[in-house]
């Protein structure tokens, strides 16, 4: 019970960490088209960036993996689903982190070329964050929900935290996961709108109230026992 205290708050903090970090790995510069010179000169800045994206990418595999000895005795298939989709999404999240600094080498080079040379790497400019965007706005969310879908069904079908918080994380990802990057894939809205805000807010509230509720309270000791005694049997 005490070692499973300790992984309910390791997710709650982890969970918290992960907002913190995405939060502080936004950064206008790089996500504004045409400004391959401002990049350059804000290399301290986005090397930062950099690194916040990097330590997010750790945080995001961390979780399923502190969590998987506790689901996995709840729904075996469910938990490698949760942690094989993790995963991949992890990956893509690491070439994000790839593409800000190939966008700062392209910067670099952009400062020091001749002007018959711009227009080329305008175009490349173009590609490397048009091919960002939709690593990091709709394949990344999109293969993260597939994961985290497992992951509320398994916390729906176990009880561990109240089912209104599973049936939340449910909709939430529905909401801001697929929905929101399926318009941005068929350009129905654009990246950081009003709408698109909008439809990641309720995931971002429900992170942060679960975050919450594992710290505070933990999973339900009473699921636990039981799923502890079914094992042992």
């Amino acid at each position: 019970m005490a070692k499973i205290r300790k992984k309910s708050i390791a997710v709650g903090v982890l969970l918290i960490l992960s907002i913190v970090v995405g939060v502080l790995s936004i950064d206008p510069v790089i996500d504004e088209m045409g400004n391959l010179e401002r990049v350059a000169f804000n290399s301290n800045t986005i090397l930062i960036r950099a690194f916040m994206q990097f330590a997010l990418a750790l945080i995001y595999a961390s979780i399923p993996i502190v969590l998987y000895s506790v689901l996995k005795k709840i729904n075996a298939s469910l938990t490698i689903g949760f942690l094989a989709f993790r995963s991949i999404s992890v990956a893509f999240i690491f070439i994000g982190w790839l593409s800000i600094l190939l966008l700062l080498a392209l910067s670099e080079e952009f400062v020091k070329a001749e002007n018959s040379e711009l227009l080329h790497f305008h175009t490349l400019d173009n590609l490397l964050r048009s091919g960002r965007d939709l690593i990091n706005h709709v394949a990344m969310p999109l293969i993260l929900s597939v994961g985290n879908l497992m992951f509320y069904a398994i916390l729906y079908q176990s009880k561990l935290i109240p089912r209104w918080l599973s049936v939340w994380g449910l909709f939430a990802t529905i909401l801001s996961g697929i929905i929101a990057s399926l318009l941005l894939m068929f350009g129905v809205i654009d990246i950081i709108t009003p709408t698109y805000v909008s439809l990641a807010f309720p995931a971002a509230l429900l992170e942060i109230t679960l975050a919450i509720w594992l710290i505070a309270k933990g999973f339900d000791s009473n699921t636990i026992y039981f799923i502890t005694e079914r094992n042992e049997n």
